[in-house]
């Protein structure tokens, strides 16, 4: 019988329309006994999208937002517009564009990712220790000497989901992925929009 894609995936929250997924059919969700809490930002202007190239870590040499994990005492937000300014060295009125549960072979927390998204920034763009931003269009054709979206030099999900940033349209997600780190493959996905620009239930 085909999976229902109505039905939300185990650790999703939201009053949520399915919007894409995929994976092996008849697959399960992973279990896992907690979770570990990151954050994720980017910004757009217009027909650009500010993304960094990862140089060393999990996740090197892929493209990616700014973020890391939430420190003990700040909230999501604060961790959110630290990292941004210590990866990228700007400030940005970040505002909640979406929330993604990422697990994968190894752990048996999930990672709670909140997505951050600005229209605009202060400061001068620099790069950092850990990464190299770099402008690019939100056109498939790229635009204004841009290179379109790397997403295949991106983790393999991020295609599915990172439209709805550059859209400004709030989602929440799930992908279980297989595999050791950075060679670890998506085997199951699931990604919804919030109904009539509900609020995040965290």
């Amino acid at each position: 019988m085909p999976e229902d894609l109505n039905v939300i995936p185990p650790g999703l929250k939201g009053n949520l329309v399915h919007y894409i997924s995929g994976g092996e059919e008849g697959s399960l969700w992973k279990e896992y006994t907690n979770v570990r809490y990151y954050t994720n930002a980017f910004v757009v202007q217009g027909q650009k999208i500010l993304l960094g190239h990862k140089k060393r870590g999990w996740g090197q040499e892929k493209y990616n937002g700014f973020g890391g994990k939430v420190d003990a005492g700040e909230t999501s937000l604060e961790a959110a517009k630290r990292e941004l300014k210590e990866e990228a060295g700007i400030d940005a009125p970040l505002e909640h564009a979406g929330i993604l549960l990422f697990l994968t072979d190894g752990v048996d927390w999930a990672f709670h990712i909140d997505i951050y998204r600005a229209d605009s920034y202060s400061g001068e763009v620099q790069e950092s220790e850990e990464m190299k931003p770099e402008w690019f269009s939100t056109l498939p054709e790229g635009t204004d000497g841009l290179s379109s979206i790397p997403y295949s030099k991106m983790w393999e999900t991020d295609e599915c989901w990172l439209p709805l940033v550059i859209a400004n349209k709030p989602f929440v997600g799930r992908a279980d992925f297989v595999g050791d780190k950075d060679k670890s493959k998506p085997y199951k996905w699931w990604y919804g929009v919030l109904k009539d620009e509900e609020a995040f239930d965290v």
